[in-house]
């Protein structure tokens, strides 16, 4: 298994169109998409920031794993993204080497991605989201 990206930092976010005002204001920075992904409770719009992208997420209700985020942390960063060319093998990988998993196998994420997210108590506290994206 090799990551070969940084595929996107999320940030947790209560109100998305006053984050994406910020962006833009005071970064000069617009996203090329924005969507729902009802799958996982938000709604979601990437930034693109050189190679890789700042995604900001709003949830869809308090209940969702990203609402239930805000409440205990407030906003601020939520998780860190790596592009990998097969998600199915590194998966297999991280399972061999004793990883705790969130996703032991892949779902679909925005942009029609396959994912897995990965503990944030595997590996120094960070929820780790592994991106396969859609040819």
């Amino acid at each position: 298994m090799q990551l070969l990206n940084l595929d996107h930092v999320a940030i947790a976010v209560r109100d998305l169109d006053q984050a994406l005002e910020g962006y833009r204001t005071r970064y000069g920075a617009s996203p090329i998409y924005r969507e729902t992904v009802e799958s996982q409770g938000v709604e979601e719009a990437m930034i693109p920031v050189g190679g890789s992208f700042v995604q900001l997420l709003q949830p869809l209700g308090d209940e969702t794993p990203v609402g239930k985020f805000l409440s205990k942390n407030g906003e601020g960063l939520h998780h860190v993204a790596y592009a990998v060319t097969d998600i199915e093998h590194a998966l297999a990988h991280l399972e061999a080497e004793g990883a705790r998993l969130i996703d032991t196998e892949p779902r679909v994420g925005g942009r029609g991605a396959k994912i897995a997210f990965v503990h944030p108590a595997d590996l120094a506290g960070t929820l780790i989201e592994l991106v396969e994206l859609a040819d």
